[in-house]
């Protein structure tokens, strides 16, 4: 086991997990500790929206109650972890980062929080996001944005910036993430944390604020790949609540992770996703990154996807038209904010003060083209080609899984960008999920996982890691691979390098 020497806060879910097996701390302590951590430096990063200190340290409790007694717990029983504010815990506030949804309490919890629960994960609080997980870089929080710790005039991501800022500032080991076109991935990529999208269907979405029901998908971060793979174990499988969740076993994540071995493996190096447009920092790290792999005993040859270059277009006329109708709940007649109702006005009127009031500038924007895909005379011009798209997209990964065992790529063009850069350019700031939009039209799954620093500013760069439906123990596979062996090359992760705050 890992030496408990030094900071709780810094050690890894999988050390303070053994730790309070060997009963060398009480998750008690554990959780104290990230509380305090919390309250020292989350003024300056803002990841949380609502920390849950008296219910944690309440949890923590029964967990050292039940383990004292000799109860069979889980593998992360104990450990701390902190939550995307897009799924709901029962009273507890879920705003999914937008006024419209001001004073909420969901009377349940969603399935991820009721296998959190099971597993005696000990929750924290709600990270903040982008509204409604619109956004690339959590600008579009209606409760501010979130600074990301390497830089805390650089974003964290989107929009799950909260989650993986959390994880970068050693506020929690463990946190949940939802992932519509890399609001996982792009995150970890910033951040130099570790961030999976699951197979969809893989993790159930019920209780999970939908944004495009076709693309959503809640999935594991933390600052390792084993860490990851534990809390995979835990959130995944199937759920009758969620009609698009797969009947199937869940793949041995845990035990590839452990693996952690290439030999023999075929990669696909996606010849789409990368080249112009990529910052040079970033290349050099992939294809460093690349020649690791090779030494490591995987073959490695270079694969074409051709209709990844539409999948952008294609993705921005989907998710719009999901999102129209998705919204559309809110209405500010059943729940949440409630705007010029004072007896006066039509509920018409009330409606529209309420939407005016409660969504943002990016929200409308989408609802806009969204409604404007799906409306009378424009629908197979748009939606209905943009779904055509989708289904090339999809023939193309197929065909490259017939060559290959997983496709790699940057998971990000550039490193994080100072916040304020690109929130006035939508088309810049949609242009940061070029290499993660593909996975997600097509269902696959995928990880983001650190690979060192850009040269040019000492940020983090993220590898993307592709493998085909219900084989998401090969990202843990490839991954676990080449963490050990970066590790080796730095002497320590690289979480360990960011700045003190």
């Amino acid at each position: 086991m890992a030496t408990m020497d030094g900071d709780l806060v810094r050690q890894d879910a999988s050390v303070l997990a053994q730790a309070m097996v060997e009963g060398e701390v009480s998750s008690e302590e554990i959780t104290r500790a990230h509380l305090d951590r919390i309250a020292s430096v989350d003024d300056r990063v803002h990841a949380f929206l609502h920390v849950l200190s008296d219910d944690a340290i309440s949890s923590a409790r029964e967990v050292d109650r039940r383990r004292a007694a000799g109860e069979r717990l889980g593998p992360l029983a104990g450990v701390p972890l902190a939550l995307k504010d897009v799924l709901t815990m029962t009273g507890v506030p879920t705003t999914c980062g937008s006024r419209v949804l001001e004073g909420w309490r969901p009377p349940y919890d969603s399935t991820v929080v009721e296998r959190l629960r099971s597993a005696d994960i000990v929750i924290l609080g709600k990270t903040n996001m982008d509204e409604f997980a619109m956004g690339s870089s959590t600008e579009h929080s209606a409760y501010g944005p979130t600074h990301n710790p390497w830089d805390l005039e650089r974003i964290p991501g989107g929009s799950g910036g909260g989650s993986a800022a959390a994880l970068a500032a050693f506020e929690a080991p463990l946190a949940i993430g939802t992932d519509t076109g890399g609001s996982i991935r792009q995150p970890a990529a910033v951040t130099g944390t570790v961030g999976v999208k699951p197979t969809y269907g893989g993790v159930s979405r019920y209780g999970l604020v939908a944004l495009a029901s076709s693309l959503d998908q809640p999935g594991p971060c933390a600052r390792t790949v084993m860490d990851t793979a534990l809390l995979h174990a835990v959130i995944a499988g199937h759920d009758p609540r969620d009609s698009t969740s797969i009947r199937a076993e869940v793949p041995d994540v845990v035990g590839a992770a452990r693996a952690a071995d290439v030999r023999g493996m075929r990669i696909g190096l996606v010849r789409e996703l990368g080249g112009e447009g990529y910052q040079a920092g970033v290349r050099q790290r992939f294809e460093e990154s690349v020649a690791i792999l090779t030494d490591l005993g995987a073959e490695v040859v270079e694969v074409s996807c051709p209709n990844f270059e539409y999948a952008l277009a294609a993705y921005y006329l989907i998710l719009p038209s999901e999102a129209s109708s998705n919204l559309a709940r809110f209405d500010g007649m059943r729940y949440g904010l409630r705007e010029g109702d004072d007896g006066s006005r039509s509920v018409e009127e009330v409606m529209a003060l309420t939407r005016e009031a409660g969504f943002g500038a990016e929200v409308k924007r989408r609802i806009m083209i969204g409604t404007y895909a799906l409306s009378s005379g424009y629908y197979d011009a748009y939606y209905g080609s943009a779904q055509k798209v989708r289904t090339l997209i999809t023939r193309d990964f197929t065909a490259a899984f017939e060559d290959v065992d997983v496709l790699v790529s940057p998971t990000a063009p550039t490193t994080a960008f100072k916040i304020g850069d690109k929130v006035d350019d939508p088309l810049a700031m949609y242009l940061n999920d070029i290499a993660t939009i593909p996975v997600n039209l097509a269902g696959n799954a995928a990880m983001s996982l650190p690979i060192g620093l850009a040269p040019e500013d000492g940020l983090p760069v993220g590898l993307q890691i592709m493998a085909p439906p219900m084989a998401d123990d090969r990202l843990y596979r490839v991954g676990g691979a080449l963490e050990a062996a970066l590790v080796d090359r730095w002497g320590h992760q690289l979480i360990e390098e960011a700045p003190q705050l």
